[in-house]
């Protein structure tokens, strides 16, 4: 079952305070991203945001599922309704995440 549009629609804006959120559809489901960095997916109409030592303690419940068959865990967010936690939620998660690598320049 893939996500419906509106409930990735409603994801990316309850994340919004933490930065330019966008989601990308990847095969079938979507990858959401805070400023060009992943941050977790969004799968038959589920919210998870990658494992980090730094979010788990401002979880409100620690559910860890794999977000498609012969994934890793990620932390299973089911409560996407308070806006204020969420987007500390992700900005926790991108701020322990590695930067970005620089895009090679092709000649």
């Amino acid at each position: 079952m893939a996500s419906s549009k509106d409930f990735v629609q409603f994801v990316t804006e309850q994340c919004g305070g933490a930065g330019e959120i966008t989601a990308r559809k990847m095969f079938g489901d979507y990858g959401i991203y805070c400023d060009g960095k992943i941050f977790g997916l969004i799968c038959d109409d589920r919210f998870y945001l990658k494992p980090t030592e730094a979010v788990r303690p401002l979880l409100r419940t620690v559910e860890m599922r794999p977000p498609y068959k012969g994934a890793k865990d990620y932390f299973y967010i089911a409560d996407v309704d308070d806006r204020d936690y969420i987007s500390l939620l992700v900005r926790k998660t991108c701020e322990a995440l590695p930067m970005l690598k620089p895009k090679r320049t092709r000649m």
